[in-house]
């Protein structure tokens, strides 16, 4: 008699249609890289202080290391030295640019306050006599309330100069980390970053090398082409408000520069305040010849810059760019405004080499043969002893497989011969017997 047949019941999962089960998959996944993002930008949040130098500092290094190349290989000065005459260069260029800029802001502060002034005399006697038709009563009555505002908001005016001593006293800190940083990032950055590849796994260790090289090549050309944009926009704009008389033009023009390190947002702030000076300076129409001149070079930023050296320096599109920028304001400010885009490059080219797809196979890989000297030195040593050791380990398997060769040939040789003897001596002992 045949056993009853048994049944199987249909696993629970296969209650699940497949895409549920694939969102559901995705979705806890997403949540828990979330989180970390979140905790991740948490962390950065409460060490700013020390972490903004840092990525500061390391701008700077990618943007000093072609000079202290240079001055390394040509001049044959000791790397140490090097790196000190970049740093010492770079502070004096930023020095001088803050100095004539200060000296331009005292000289021309007290004109543009009279000026200034006078426009707001303008303002008022509009208001009276225009189409508002306002009573002296009015207005007085407005700046009485405007200073009363003034005077209790005295306690939070208090409160936000001890703020912006502490902001002062912050910038002052980072600055002379990010300098410090950058000195020794130019000095031993190899070195340093050879520890930090040291801390991962060893089969990770090259791959996390090369696309930190390709990062690092994305950050240089994204810095240089930046300070090349700056320049133009400050340059148009400066020369545009000097040509027009406009006062503190070379402040403005600094302003612009340091401004158009964030993508196409801080251009067009910065350009707004030259408006705004020529419009309390010289009054509408100066005002809107400005305005112009500021558009006009937004539009060769937008249209030519950003495009064609941005996007081939890059491989951003103009539409990611902005994305970047408007994402980083709002998760951290100015300070999220300037790093987006750079961050945003760098993960770009790390992800992409990561899958497959490497945008600069001209560099290489870190082989001990085809790129010793272009790669890390500390790693390519490390690299080349690994490859020893296989080389050993390969050549050892390969004497041990000729010699237990040898010793089966050997053997069969004696085989061979021995049963040769066993034939002859066989074949002596049949004659005897005939």
């Amino acid at each position: 008699m045949n056993p009853p047949p048994v049944t199987k019941t249909a696993p629970a999962d296969h209650a699940v249609p497949p895409a549920v089960r694939a969102a559901a998959s995705w979705s806890w996944r997403l949540l828990l890289i979330g989180a970390a993002l979140a905790v991740l930008l948490w962390l950065i949040a409460q060490l700013k202080v020390v972490v903004v130098p840092v990525a500061v500092a390391l701008l700077l290094t990618v943007l000093l290391a072609p000079l202290v190349g240079w001055l390394h290989r040509r001049l044959r000065l000791r790397r140490g030295a090097a790196a000190g005459i970049a740093v010492v260069a770079l502070v004096a260029v930023v020095g001088t640019l803050l100095g004539l800029a200060g000296r331009s802001v005292v000289r021309g502060i007290g004109d543009l306050w009279d000026q200034a002034s006078e426009g707001i005399d303008t303002i008022l006697d509009w208001l009276a006599t225009g189409p508002l038709q306002l009573s002296t009563a009015d207005l007085e009555g407005w700046v009485d309330r405007l200073q009363e505002s003034a005077s209790g908001a005295s306690s939070s005016v208090l409160s936000g100069v001890l703020t912006g001593a502490t902001t002062v006293g912050h910038l002052l800190a980072g600055a002379v980390i990010a300098l410090f940083c950058t000195f020794f990032f130019l000095l031993d950055g190899r070195t340093i970053w050879a520890w930090v590849v040291g801390l991962l796994p060893r089969g990770s260790r090259e791959h996390v090398h090369q696309a930190a090289r390709r990062g690092v090549v994305t950050l240089g050309a994204y810095t240089r082409t930046q300070i090349l944009v700056a320049a133009v926009d400050a340059v148009g704009i400066g020369v545009g408000a000097a040509i027009l008389g406009v006062p503190l033009a070379l402040p403005l023009a600094i302003l612009v520069f340091l401004g158009s390190f964030v993508p196409i947002v801080g251009a067009v702030v910065t350009g707004s305040i030259a408006v705004l000076v020529a419009l309390v300076a010289q009054g509408p129409g100066a005002a809107i010849v400005m305005l112009a001149i500021v558009l006009g070079v937004q539009q060769l930023e937008g249209h030519v810059l950003q495009p064609f050296l941005m996007g081939h320096a890059v491989s951003l599109h103009p539409v990611a760019v902005l994305l970047s920028v408007a994402a980083g304001s709002f998760v951290a400010g100015i300070l999220g405004a300037l790093f987006a885009v750079p961050i945003v490059a760098v993960l770009n080219t790390v992800v992409l080499y990561l899958h497959g797809h490497d945008k600069f196979p001209q560099l290489g890989t870190s082989d001990h043969v085809t790129v010793r000297g272009r790669g890390h030195p500390v790693l390519d040593r490390a690299i080349a002893q690994v490859a020893e050791l296989e080389s050993e380990r390969a050549a050892t398997k390969a004497d041990e497989s000729d010699l237990g060769a040898g010793q089966a040939t050997g053997e069969d040789e004696g085989a061979t011969v021995q049963g040769a003897g066993d034939r002859t001596s066989g074949a002596r002992d049949r004659d005897e017997q005939r």
